[in-house]
Formats: structure tokens, sequence, C-alpha cells
């Protein structure tokens, strides 16, 4: 599949970290050029990926499984890869996503305790070889990144975690960011979005300067 004229960008992070802002604004960025730019997000995409979003990340929820929380995600996973990112990689789109299968190794494999081999196994299973071009991580200490989301009001089932919980997740995405630097890099997301965008725009400018060359 060629996909030369576009590509697979997923923006990662715990909560707070400020990838949803820099997503619009680098989709902005791509479409004012004339790029053809899908803005994506997981869990969700789709019609039946929002409504098990809901689900996930409703308190009254309670607590499930860890398993059954994996194997939703990869469910609302594989309606997105059908229906959304396939068909936009193969007409030559960009996609952009607030977050993917990394936020699987963090957030179930790492801050669930599930281990990653489980995931690699849904990943080898679902995706077969793709995966994205970029993953741009944006870190910021978990006390930051919570206190960033609630400010923003009501928290989730999810941002209930204990700080343990996103230490985990936060560690794990460093750690997979600093395992293949030719797929991902790592953001300092702690400033103020103006000079975080500033850093995007620099890493974006030579990674595609890279893979042009």
């Amino acid at each position: 599949m060629s996909r030369r004229s576009g590509g697979f960008v997923v923006l990662e992070g715990i909560e707070g970290a400020g990838k949803s802002t820099q997503l619009e604004r680098l989709g902005r960025r791509l479409a004012a050029a004339g790029a053809e730019v899908v803005r994506t997000r997981e869990p969700g995409g789709t019609g039946a990926g929002e409504r098990i979003r809901e689900l996930l990340l409703d308190p009254a929820l309670g607590d499930i499984a860890a398993e059954t929380e994996l194997l939703l995600i990869f469910a609302a996973r594989a309606e997105h890869l059908h229906r959304v990112i396939r068909p936009a990689l193969q007409r030559g789109a960009w996609v952009l996503s607030d977050r993917f299968t990394d936020a699987s190794f963090a957030y179930q494999g790492a801050g669930r305790r599930l281990g990653m081999e489980r995931v690699e196994v849904l990943e080898a299973w679902l995706q077969g070889g793709l995966r994205p071009d970029l993953v741009l991580v944006f870190d910021v200490p978990v006390r930051v990144g919570l206190e960033r989301a609630l400010a923003r009001g009501k928290r989730d089932r999810i941002e209930g975690e204990d700080v343990a919980f996103f230490e985990r997740a936060r560690e794990a995405y460093r750690t997979r960011a600093g395992r293949d630097a030719d797929r991902y890099r790592l953001i300092d997301g702690t400033p103020d979005p103006e000079t975080v965008e500033r850093a995007v725009e620099r890493i974006w400018n030579d990674w595609l300067a890279d893979r042009s060359g």
C-alpha cells in the first residue's frame, strides 16, 4: 500500500499531557497546506467505538476485569481500523489519532499490570504489520497531568485511578519511546501550548525531511 502522500501519526500521553490540543494544531497546519487530514481518537472514532468509549469512561461502570477493559478497547480498535484508519491510508490521507495501541501497552499492560505479552498478541492479530509511521509521546509528571485533567471538570473512570497507576503508564510510554528512536519522539508537555507547538513543529519538519530523504 503506497502512503507517500500521507501517513499514520499518533499522539500519546497520560491525562493532561496536552496531546489533544497539539493534534488539533497539527491537523490545522496540514489541512492549510492542502492535505486531506483525518482526525480521530481512541477509544472511539466510529459509532461503535464511541459507544464503547462512553461505557469505558463512565464512572458508574465501576470496577471491571482488566481483561474485559483490554478486549473492549481492542473491539473499538477493530472498528476503527476497518472503517476509518485503513481506508484513509489507502487513499493517501494523513491520519492523526489521539492515542492508539501504545495506550493499551501503557494503560492495560502496565497500568493494569496485565503485562505486555497479551497486548502484543492482540496487536499482531488485529493489526498485522500496520504500525504508526510516527508516534509523538507528550510527557508530563503525573501530578501535573492529573491537575490539568481535574481542572477540566468531572473526572471520568480512568482519571479516577490513583497516582501509582499513572506512574506505571507514564513509565511504559517513556520506555517504548526509548526503544525505537525511528518512530517515536518524546516531547516535554509541561510548557505552555505555544512552546510545545513549536517543539512539535521542529520535530515534524525534521521527520518529514528524513522521510523524504
